[in-house]
């Protein structure tokens, strides 16, 4: 197995984000990084650097304004009067979110305060000094792991921090700010004809839906917690099957409080058979811990173990697969969460 990361992703280092109308501790904290390189190496996998492979790869999947905004905004906002440490929103344009009209146009305001609100989807996406040098290196390390796989390798997986599953073609959210699993899913078309990714974040993945909605050569598929009363509420729901020639190339199942493994595994069979049914040349895991009842973010109650069962039905998919890493916060398991996916997904080391 190759695996890939790159130290400028230490650098994201996030002083707050909103929760339940409070500013609170981060939780995309710098140490994830760290916790998850020991269950490599505990793993006998030692990560490559990613290269430069310039912007190309991301702008195949997001808007060329935006990844303008992202590397000028801080620098901008910290030039204003009174203004705080990091970029936030403070409003946010209505969009009738209908799948199937285009994408936005570029933001018309030429404020940082009114592209903030633009390019923002929420308050869980400050953005910082290096937050856009971290997002970068992230998103590279998904086009390493990719490029992995369309050279020949088995399976191959990019520690990715930032995450990226809920940024949009032109918006960030939810700790995300460029959409890694797209960008790999992307990149991957470059060699297979139909690639499938499958999201086990307890997040829906709202922002790679999006992205491929109107597709028919990628399948995405998310097994997640309900949005009901879930992050990211107004998407993930199993009427959502895909628009225009992209009908019947998405799925969801939602999963109520409090799953545990064997129902959780049980689903995610199911989505097994959906990327087999579609003919899958090739698939994206976006891989979170999340899941694990222990995660101060969970709304599921996934064991540690949970996760070598997870990676053993991935290696029985017996697909070329790159694992783009999303979300995790629990600092205690997300190392044993990691070692125990790879002892399923690569039994032979």
């Amino acid at each position: 197995m190759k695996a890939f990361f790159h130290p400028d992703q230490h650098r994201h280092d996030p002083r707050q984000f909103m929760r339940l109308g409070v500013i609170s501790d981060p939780k995309d904290l710098p140490v994830r990084t760290e916790l998850l390189l020991a269950a490599l190496q505990r793993h006998g996998a030692a990560p490559d650097l990613p290269p430069d492979c310039g912007t190309e790869p991301i702008l195949a999947v997001h808007e060329e304004a935006y990844l303008a905004f992202l590397g000028s905004a801080h620098a901008r906002w910290r030039a204003l009067p009174g203004a705080g440490p990091e970029v936030l929103p403070n409003l946010s344009p209505y969009w009738s979110g209908r799948p199937d009209r285009d994408g936005r146009p570029p933001c018309r305001a030429a404020s940082v305060v009114g592209q903030a609100g633009y390019y923002l989807g929420d308050l869980a996406v400050p953005i910082g000094e290096h937050t856009a040098t971290s997002a970068l290196a992230s998103a590279r390390t998904a086009v390493a792991a990719a490029d992995a796989v369309n050279t020949g390798e088995r399976l191959a997986y990019a520690l990715c921090r930032p995450s990226g599953h809920h940024a949009r073609a032109d918006r960030a959210s939810g700790f995300c700010y460029l959409n890694n699993a797209a960008i790999a899913a992307e990149r991957l078309r470059r060699r297979f004809g139909r690639v499938a990714v499958l999201d086990v974040d307890t997040h829906h993945g709202d922002g790679t839906q999006e992205i491929f909605y109107r597709r028919a050569d990628v399948l995405t598929l998310s097994l997640h917690g309900d949005p009901t009363n879930y992050y990211p509420f107004h998407t993930g729901y199993a009427d959502e099957t895909g628009s225009g020639e992209g009908r019947g190339c998405n799925r969801n199942i939602p999963l109520p409080p409090g799953t545990q493994d064997a129902a959780f595994l049980a689903a995610l069979d199911e989505l097994a058979g959906t990327v087999g049914a579609f003919g899958a040349e090739a698939l994206v895991l976006a891989l979170g811990y999340d899941g694990h009842r222990e995660d101060p973010l969970a709304t599921l109650a996934l064991s540690t173990a949970a996760f070598r069962a997870i990676g053993a039905r991935i290696h029985a998919m017996a697909l070329p697969t790159a694992v783009v890493q999303e979300g995790g916060y629990g600092l205690d398991v997300i190392g044993d969460c990691l070692a125990e996916f790879l002892a399923g997904a690569d039994p032979a080391g």
